[in-house]
């Protein structure tokens, strides 16, 4: 069975627009929203590093709201994960 696409779901999308307009979010917020509203309806868009490395520390931080730590999940699990490298035997 295929794996389905991951997006951002609705809720999340308007978690995500409440932390762009939100004056007290930090630019690291405002760049994972930014990302999850990108990946609304795109199952080909991903998260990238640099994103997935704020969206890490967003959901570390006490300070973060409950919208930007539910958007920095969301972007987390639309990162693209790495393959397995498999090792042949001598």
């Amino acid at each position: 069975m295929a794996k389905k696409p991951e997006t951002t779901s609705k809720n999340v999308s308007s978690a995500a627009a409440k932390v762009l307009k939100s004056k007290t979010a930090s630019k690291a917020e405002k760049a994972v929203a930014a990302s999850a509203l990108t990946q609304t309806n795109s199952p080909k868009e991903t998260t990238g590093k640099v994103v997935a490395s704020k969206a890490a520390k967003i959901l570390k931080d006490p300070k973060a709201s409950k919208e930007a730590k539910s958007v920095a999940a969301s972007a987390l699990t639309q990162k693209v994960k790495k393959k397995a490298v498999k090792k042949k035997k001598a």
